[in-house]
């Protein structure tokens, strides 16, 4: 919260800076001749209007800083220093409901009316608090697509109303139902214009023979709480058909928004404007096709029939004055389209502030709970919008939201239950001074609210001194106007008191006219008359200073824009508009662009740069670096929202902020088949021990897509008995195979070696038997013996 403390502190800090960076005096280095001049230098300059200040010193040496002065010997009541001041016209406190007898004096946003009064370059700050009150009252407004594309959806909505007001009647207590339909343009090329398609556009068409006449728009039941009139409305309802597939349904909503008393929008209420299409619309430009080169006039023109009159007459309204009617008119605008157009319209909301985008079914089965939840979506945020902001004037805005903490840059909050109330801190800066006399004014209120924060601004640009100012003071040599201890010579008079005229010249006046010893009179850009520097006029801007010394032309560009158009040039030197930085102030200090979702800074992947993120993760890519698919932490972020998504549980579930951070489409499948070569595999184990697998794959429309199985993946593990036993034995049976293929090796080769030494032996006693060289002595020996043994005996016998 900004408190007049800390602002004396900033200011403090602030003056100290100037007064030691490289000895340079904002204040004295300008070329102020005059209170107002002064003033406008910087907010912590202050005017001496004492009329013996400074009789030695040169004449900006009434310029300075306030304790300066004084320590110079200003008197206080002499000094001129105006500061920004702010004053609360009209602070009722907040309601708690929206019905009952006071709901006509329902109030959502404190407070109501301030009044500032600024000074330029002083900043100032004020807080306002706003509440989504219980119970308040609803209008909707149903607007439906009656091309013949959309005959399913007329037959789903006949019993609408009925079910819709039970819905709604949970939410509210105070609940209205309107019923509009709109086609195209009735003409040439939009619609089918021959004779026989005049009363019936779908002569000739086999599948659906007959329908009435194509229109513009048709307001066809105004706001009500008979909900059976919607019914009964809705039933008589026939399609029609138009030629192109662009429909013309920009010029419905523009009539539905500015024709207030003919749909019958309430003052307190909240406004919704459902359009349900099944196509994309035509924009501004498209009409001239058709011959259509008036602009649209923003107007309503609903005639006796209560149909847009001039539909044939006027082009399709612009993006620019949907917003500003429908901001104009508090209305919330809920696009129901089709899966095909979401990514269209999305990008709609971008331009169209207070709209929002739903998926609706091919037949619109779901309507009812599309309103619901777009609802639902409507009242758990709030979000600032400024309305006829004077360009000369600096708003930033620091939310502080439902956990208390603030938030720099952001206007908006989310996540919001009924009832809860929220803070906003804004930060007002004016640039410069509008001419005397000009008082401005502009408007803080929530989109889609009824109430407002009115605000009232008028400027400090004028000195308190200057209401004395003497005409042909004798102070002046009777030549010139005192103001504010300074004398405005006659033209043709210079000096402190008028006292030269234009011409005159010394080398003592020459000396004074030189910024140091050596330098050129004048820098070069001026002459010298009467003790001081007469300055050349260029084309480029201006030469001021003591010496000339300085001009506003001589600073930084940024595209060929001087300080980029966010600063202002002072002495060579750009000095930024609140929120810009840099030597040519082309670098933004807003944050609120680099926040995700979850509140990290560029989500934790990179650093805010000039108000946008720089992406330092390899991977991380998006607006704020939200998506990375190879980012180590990218399973797990995407598993938290698996987690709350489907089974509602984990760390997103308990803080109710699942739906907020997880917005990814989730497709849930029976088994995971990762064909996509792009797509990033996550496995992570369960509380229960189970196997949880995903897919994280970025889609080419820039959605990102999770893949999840239905149930994590569960089955029993063994023991720990088990998977031993099973270990050892099988460290056995490899034991057992080894040996047995070992024992079956040796045997095989030892057999191998036993037959080859069988038929060695075989060879060699063949070769001893055949070959006489290999007999046997001993034998032949003994055969002889025997025989001669026989001769012997049978001799003797």
């Amino acid at each position: 919260m900004w408190s007049p403390g800390r602002a004396a502190l900033c200011w403090m800090l602030l003056e100290t800076f100037l007064r030691s960076a490289g000895g340079l005096n904002i204040c004295m280095s300008g070329s102020a001749t005059s209170c107002e001049e002064c003033l406008l230098i910087h907010p912590s300059c202050a005017w001496c209007a004492q009329e013996d200040f400074g009789k030695r010193r040169s004449l900006t040496s009434r310029c300075d800083l306030k304790q300066n002065l004084q320590k110079r010997g200003c008197e206080p009541r002499f000094i001129e220093y105006p500061r920004s001041t702010i004053s609360i016209l009209q602070n009722s406190p907040l309601s708690t409901k929206g019905s009952g007898p006071a709901q006509y004096d329902v109030v959502q946003i404190m407070p109501q009316r301030i009044s500032l009064s600024l000074r330029p370059g002083d900043q100032t700050a004020f807080s306002l608090q706003v509440r989504q009150v219980e119970d308040y009252p609803v209008d909707l407004y149903y607007l439906m697509d009656l091309s013949l594309s959309m005959k399913d959806d007329l037959d789903t909505i006949r019993n609408l109303g009925t079910k819709l007001a039970e819905e709604m009647g949970k939410l509210t207590s105070n609940f209205r139902l309107g019923f509009g339909s709109f086609v195209d343009k009735n003409m040439s090329p939009f619609s089918y214009t021959a004779p026989k398609y005049q009363e019936n556009p779908c002569n000739g068409y086999k599948l659906f023979p007959n329908c009435v006449p194509t229109f513009g728009f048709r307001h066809i039941l105004s706001l009500t709480d008979k909900v059976d009139r919607f019914n009964e409305e809705v039933q008589k309802q026939m399609v029609s058909r138009n030629r192109d597939a662009p429909e013309g349904g920009f010029d419905a909503i523009l009539q539905a928004a500015v024709c207030k008393e003919e749909i019958g929008w309430r003052k307190e209420a909240y406004h919704l404007l459902v359009f349900a299409t099944d196509d994309v619309p035509h924009l501004a430009l498209d009409g001239r096709l058709g011959g259509l080169v008036q602009p649209h006039d923003g107007r309503c023109h609903l005639n006796d029939h209560n149909e847009y009159s001039a539909s044939t007459k006027m082009d399709y309204p612009s993006l620019a004055l949907l917003g500003e009617k429908l901001a104009e008119n508090n209305i919330f605008l809920i696009f129901a389209v089709t899966k095909r157009l979401y990514v269209i319209y999305k990008n709609f909301t971008a331009l169209i502030p207070g709209t929002t985008v739903e998926i609706l079914d091919q037949d619109s089965k779901n309507v009812i709970q599309l309103i619901i939840a777009a609802y639902n979506n409507i009242r758990s945020k709030v979000e600032l919008t400024v309305s006829d902001h004077p360009e000369d004037i600096n708003l930033s805005f620091t939310a502080t939201c439902q956990d208390g903490k603030p938030l720099p840059g952001f206007r908006k909050c989310a996540d919001l239950k009924i009832g809860e109330t929220v803070s906003f801190d804004v930060s007002v800066e004016a640039r410069s001074c509008p001419p005397r006399g000009t008082d401005q004014t502009f408007t803080i209120k929530p989109v889609g609210f009824k109430d407002r924060l009115e605000v009232a601004v008028n400027y400090q640009c004028d000195c308190s001194c200057s209401r004395t100012a003497q005409v042909n003071s004798s102070l002046c040599n009777s030549i010139g106007m005192y103001n504010c201890g300074t004398c405005r010579c006659e033209p043709g008079y210079l000096g402190a008191h008028c006292e030269c005229q234009e011409g005159e010249a010394s080398s003592m006046y020459l000396s004074a006219c030189r910024e140091a010893e050596g330098k050129q009179v004048c820098s070069g850009r001026g002459e010298c008359s009467c003790n001081q520097c007469l300055c050349y006029e260029s084309e480029f801007g201006k030469i001021y200073g003591s010496f000339c010394e300085c001009d506003d032309f001589s600073c930084a560009r940024h595209k060929g824009v001087l300080c980029s158009g966010h600063g202002e040039c002072h002495c060579g030197e750009c000095k930024c508009h609140a929120g810009f930085v840099g030597d040519n102030c082309n670098c933004s200090t807003e944050t609120s662009l680099c926040f995700s979702d979850d509140g990290k800074m560029c989500s934790g992947r990179g650093s805010c740069v000039c108000g946008r993120c720089q992406c330092t993760e390899p991977g991380a890519f998006g607006e704020t670096c939200e998506k990375c698919p190879t980012c180590p932490d990218a399973c797990g972020t995407k598993r938290e929202c698996i987690e709350c998504r489907l089974f509602n549980s984990g760390r997103l579930a308990d803080n109710e902020t699942c739906q907020r951070l997880c917005k990814d489409k989730i497709i849930t499948v029976e088994s995971l088949e990762n064909e996509d070569p792009a797509a990033v595999l996550c496995v992570y184990k369960t509380e229960n021990d189970c196997v949880m697998k995903f897919t994280y794959l970025e889609h080419a429309s820039g959605r990102s897509i999770l893949t999840a199985l239905q149930e994590p993946e569960c089955g029993g593990g063994p023991s720990a008995l088990t998977v031993l036993l099973a270990v050892v034995g099988t460290i056995l049976l490899v034991g057992v195979v080894l040996l047995a293929t070992w024992k079956l090796v040796i045997t095989i080769h030892d057999r191998r070696e036993f037959a080859r030494f069988q038929s060695a032996r075989v060879r060699a006693r063949y070769l001893m038997a055949s070959n006489p060289l290999y007999k046997d002595p001993i034998t032949t020996h003994f055969a002889e013996m025997e025989t001669f043994e026989k001769s012997f005996n049978g001799g003797v016998h």
